[in-house]
């Protein structure tokens, strides 16, 4: 399992984000309050943003635990944006500790995050998921971990006209025929944070002018919302939907 949030509203530091509050990521790594299944994150861990003019995020991805990369430490106080994306990563076995397979993996403008695991992803059932994609759509799945496999396959329908919460949501359904799995999803354009609650945490603050999606609250702030098991959240500031799957 993972821990993951996106932040959207006024400029922050990733820092800000992801590192000071008193719950932060950071904190999350070695010490999740509300995760499911394992208790340490320390398998890597990635930060995506938008930037000014840019229309495709940046990312920062590492294969060591968010408190060994001394220079995020450095650098993070210092680069502000106002969409931010982050995971810290557990390894589920088979799937390799290496910089690929951290979140959050982007296309274009989306940066997506799983915080969870396809059960058998790395025999028959990924098999079968994998069958599913056209020939040109193989490569998608690019690194050795479900979560390539689970954003491969939102990837198809949105490139197939989906709707971006249409997309998650038939994913997490077209999975759990194959094989009932954890399926916490989260896809992001920098303007837009949609995530599914499927087997783990989730959680959602809203101020006037901003919202953060995350696998649980960042400290003691009012205002977190527990999203309920089997729920998908489309969210943006200034607006939010709660559905059921």
């Amino acid at each position: 399992m993972c821990r993951h949030l996106a932040y959207l509203g006024p400029e922050q530091t990733l820092a800000s984000v992801v590192l000071d509050p008193a719950h932060s990521l950071l904190e999350q790594a070695s010490e999740p309050c509300h995760q499911v299944q394992g208790r340490v994150n320390a398998d890597g861990f990635g930060v995506g943003w938008w930037a000014p003019g840019r229309d495709e995020p940046v990312r920062h991805r590492r294969a060591v635990p968010i408190w060994a990369d001394r220079s995020f430490a450095d650098w993070a106080p210092v680069v502000r944006s106002g969409s931010i994306v982050a995971a810290v990563r557990s390894a589920t076995a088979p799937y390799p500790v290496e910089e690929s397979c951290a979140a959050p993996f982007s296309d274009g403008r989306w940066l997506f995050s799983l915080n969870g695991s396809v059960t058998g992803g790395a025999g028959p059932t990924g098999m079968a998921l994998r069958a599913t994609l056209r020939p040109e759509q193989q490569h998608w799945v690019d690194a050795p971990v479900d979560s390539a496999l689970v954003f491969a396959l939102v990837r198809a329908r949105l490139a197939a006209g989906a709707d971006a919460a249409a997309a998650l949501a038939e994913t997490v359904r077209e999975i759990d025929q194959v094989s009932p799995s954890r399926l916490n999803l989260l896809l992001c354009d920098g303007r837009r944070a949609i995530a599914t609650s499927h087997g783990d945490s989730l959680f959602v603050r809203r101020t006037a002018d901003s919202v953060t999606v995350a696998s649980e609250p960042h400290g003691d702030e009012q205002g977190w919302e527990p999203v309920p098991d089997d729920h998908l959240v489309d969210a943006s500031p200034g607006a939010m939907t709660v559905t059921a799957l």
